[in-house]
């Protein structure tokens, strides 16, 4: 079969042996593949994050720069055949998406990061059976290939639990910021405000329903804060807390059984934003701690793969409630796919091109142009050797 395969950052197209399912295991057919930013990244730092997956334990089988590996897991694909013993639940001809996992021995690998595991960018891979999400309700396989990124923006929303009524800042409006916003809007958050340099990537994000759209080289997405009545400052948080104290003291009731229900109510907490960190570059983090508002909660969606620095003291005195997050549970994956079918995600903005496998490289070049590209996909079908708009 045909695959896409990065050695030593070359991207090339060659034949592989045909891949040949084990027991649990299902034989795909790619239909769509979208190109990630890990797999932007990866295809030039291979080594370090090589390294840092060692960390947590996961370098066994992770690639170095020099093993061929076949990137891809972005995904939709139809099922083919399963290995002896599956237990077959889906009828091949099945249109499915899938969390990229395939035990091997022991090991569970991720297909798309390994030495030893096809991923997606091929005419064909295997997928652990258990994993395998039919798509619903005839979604294209367009956008039925956007799941896992919108996955991982459902988790980093779920994992900041904003509440509707929360104002929301994406910083960032690549890939990983647009599908945030899409998500935020899917959960029924009020107000979204995005942020990014680019012109294009704000045209995108303000059609994936960002409310309000921000150039940060005009206007810093950390001011205003008056307006939505956070906290800007320590003396703000310490007027609130001893005038709280006071107007309490003057009621009928004990005030700290007043302020106990209060907190029960959620009526005791200042109002705050909720600020997704979606860029990953250094400085950044910081740049947010300094910006943001007292007692704002900070999601760190965006990967940053160097070594960086923040002021701690400066976010303790904040009380500035930092969360990292990656991946997406099995549970998100499904429900993901099935808040796209159903309209409630609006992410068909995200897809700007279509390449062929011969076009990868091509593609990966495309990318670098903010302006242009967001997401571009991978048809193994298609002929196009340069990113052409989607059906």
């Amino acid at each position: 079969m045909k695959a896409v395969v990065c050695q030593n950052t070359e991207l090339s197209v060659v034949e592989l042996p045909e891949p040949v399912p084990a027991k649990g295991q299902a034989l795909l057919k790619v239909l769509r593949c979208g190109i990630c930013g890990s797999d932007l990244h990866l295809r030039h730092h291979c080594d370090h994050m090589k390294t840092l997956m060692g960390k947590i334990g996961y370098a066994k089988n992770f690639p170095s720069s020099t093993d061929p590996v076949v990137f891809g897991h972005e995904f939709c694909a139809e099922v083919l055949d399963y290995g002896p013993g599956s237990e077959r639940k889906l009828k091949p001809g099945t249109r499915v998406v899938a969390q990229p996992l395939l035990r091997v021995g022991t090991d569970i690998d991720m297909a798309g990061l390994s030495k030893v595991t096809t991923g997606a960018y091929a005419e064909r891979l295997l997928l652990q059976e258990s994993t395998l999400v039919p798509v619903p309700n005839g979604l294209s396989s367009d956008l039925a290939a956007l799941t896992e990124p919108m996955a991982v923006g459902w988790h980093a929303v779920r994992r900041s639990e904003i509440k509707k009524k929360d104002l929301a800042i994406v910083i960032g409006c690549g890939p990983v910021g647009l599908a945030v916003i899409c998500l935020l809007k899917a959960r029924g958050v009020a107000t979204v405000v995005a942020s990014d340099f680019s012109a294009g990537r704000r045209a995108l994000a303000k059609r994936c329903g960002a409310d309000v759209v921000i150039n940060p080289a005009e206007t810093s997405p950390y001011s205003n804060w008056d307006e939505y009545g956070f906290i800007p400052d320590l003396a703000g948080l310490l007027e609130l807390g001893l005038g709280t104290r006071e107007k309490l003291g003057k009621l009928p009731l004990p005030w700290w059984h007043v302020w106990r229900l209060a907190e029960l109510l959620g009526a005791a907490n200042a109002p705050r934003p909720v600020i997704f960190e979606c860029v990953g570059v250094p400085g950044l983090l910081q740049q947010v701690i300094e910006g943001a508002p007292l007692q704002s909660r900070v999601v760190v969606v965006g990967v940053c793969m160097q070594v960086d620095r923040i002021e701690p003291a400066l976010a303790i005195h904040k009380e500035i409630d930092l969360r990292f997050v990656l991946g997406h549970s099995p549970l998100e994956y499904r429900d993901t796919v099935h808040m796209i079918a159903e309209g409630k995600v609006n992410c068909a903005p995200m897809i700007t091109g279509v390449v062929g496998l011969d076009g990868v490289a091509n593609a990966f070049d495309a990318l670098k142009d903010p302006e242009k590209h967001a997401k571009i996909l991978i048809d193994p079908s298609s002929s196009a050797t340069q990113p052409v708009s989607p059906a």
